[in-house]
């Protein structure tokens, strides 16, 4: 057994980690036990402490890839990096993908990854095609959307709990260019952050905001919103097929801290500093898709930097018709109890609908922010948030929680019990545990 964290490094749990290591090979007969992919959910929907951890790392072999279609079929421990590394060249890049390339094809399957296109390309699970998922009783099930459907929808967004995918196929998106047409626009208050986004057009399929979350008054909510578009053509060089794809870190947080680097003073400087580094309002760029997709992947192990206690993530998605007010809300309470955070996200989801049963996107406002782990008091507050986001008709993100209570969870996710019945018998999760009992 060795110690296994999440990537917020709270909990901290003891396991028993085993490979799987063929895709034709059963199930080894270890019960229960939860299928684990690189470990990049924030809380504990990644870990069964009273059980195994089935690693799919061994799974990471491309099966067929057609460069005239974009259609890709590759084993579900294959890393988003690697398709990248192996299909950009090629033209083909992902259709959707979230802030980090270090994740799994079968972990963006389970929690039905998004991105900074939400509002014209929907989730990750909307552009799988096919997966093989393999059961505790050697069964092997082929889901798509017209066969056995209901595994398909309720492993999309699923955590894991309904089998191991062993492979998946995917359809990939037609890029002329690695590289980006960028806009950054500086604003001043909350409501120029929707009214950036209602003015924001098809012509953008990446949008995004980072937040001030130190900012009161008539500042609540300042920060830069980022918008992009993949470029027509390439000002530094084209997409020969071949050619080396650098997709390795150039820095590494060497150790873990002994106490968290983040407090009240550093966020405070760091916000008002990110915030002012833009001087002009409107700043026009061609980006690399590397720092425009994954700028926190260019930090390895950036979340050691939180101390030995961790931190957690609470990100939401609220309506539409109830964002602007919870959101600023919310925001007030965290400049309030000085609970700031270094990376404040907003972004607004678009009405593209998920396939899955208990897939976390929707239409509205989703906003994600980390806080180093304090014990009960960031636990409460945590808990205060959650009021302003139920109340409003949002939900949590599994992928990012270690502390929603049950009624939390099943408020915001009412086909839970769909996808429990559906649940392989010998898989469950601490996160399962907590919020399904």
């Amino acid at each position: 057994m060795s110690k296994q964290y999440s990537w917020g490094r709270y909990p901290a749990v003891q396991q028993r980690p085993v490979r799987l290591a063929s895709r034709h090979n059963r199930l080894p007969s270890i019960e229960p036990f939860l299928p684990y992919g690189l470990g990049r959910s924030y809380g504990d929907s990644c870990l069964c402490s009273h059980g195994h951890l089935l690693s799919s790392q061994s799974l990471d072999q491309f099966i067929q890839f057609d460069p005239k279609t974009g259609v890709l079929r590759c084993e579900a421990g294959v890393t988003l990096a690697e398709i990248i590394e192996v299909c950009l060249p090629h033209g083909w890049f992902l259709p959707v993908t979230p802030g980090t390339k270090y994740v799994t094809v079968g972990g963006a399957i389970g929690n039905d990854v998004h991105g900074k296109n939400h509002h014209s390309a929907g989730s990750f699970g909307n552009h799988v095609q096919a997966f093989e998922l393999l059961r505790s009783d050697g069964s092997r099930l082929l889901c798509t959307e017209s066969s056995n459907s209901e595994y398909f929808r309720a492993t999309l967004g699923g955590l894991g709990l309904t089998g191991m995918i062993t492979w998946a196929e995917l359809q990939l998106k037609s890029v002329t260019s690695r590289s980006l047409d960028v806009e950054s626009i500086k604003y001043s208050r909350l409501s120029d952050f929707f009214s950036l986004s209602d003015e924001t057009t098809d012509d953008w399929e990446y949008t995004v905001a980072w937040l001030d979350c130190t900012a009161k008054g008539n500042e609540l909510g300042r920060g830069h919103f980022i918008r992009g578009k993949h470029a027509e053509s390439d000002s530094t060089q084209g997409l020969a097929p071949g050619m080396s794809i650098e997709h390795g870190s150039k820095l590494a947080f060497p150790v873990e801290s002994p106490i968290s680097l983040i407090n009240n003073l550093s966020v405070r400087a760091f916000n008002t500093l990110y915030y002012q580094r833009q001087r002009a309002n409107v700043v026009r760029s061609q980006q690399d898709y590397d720092p425009f997709f994954y700028p926190l992947d260019g930090i390895l192990n950036w979340n050691r930097m939180y101390g030995k206690q961790g931190f957690l993530q609470h990100q939401c998605v609220i309506p539409v018709d109830t964002a602007a007010d919870a959101v600023e809300e919310m925001l007030k309470r965290i400049s309030r109890a000085g609970m700031g955070s270094f990376l404040v996200v907003l972004k607004m989801m678009g009405a593209v609908a998920s396939k899955g049963m208990m897939s976390f996107p929707m239409e509205g406002a989703t906003l994600a922010m980390d806080f180093p782990f304090q014990g009960n008091k960031t636990l409460a507050f945590l808990d205060s948030l959650d009021e302003i986001v139920r109340e409003a008709g949002g939900r949590l993100y599994p992928a990012k929680d270690a502390r929603m209570s049950a009624d939390m969870f099943r408020s915001g996710f009412p086909a839970w019990q769909d996808v429990d019945a559906l649940r392989d018998p010998a898989i469950t999760s601490d996160f399962w545990q907590r919020v399904a009992g």
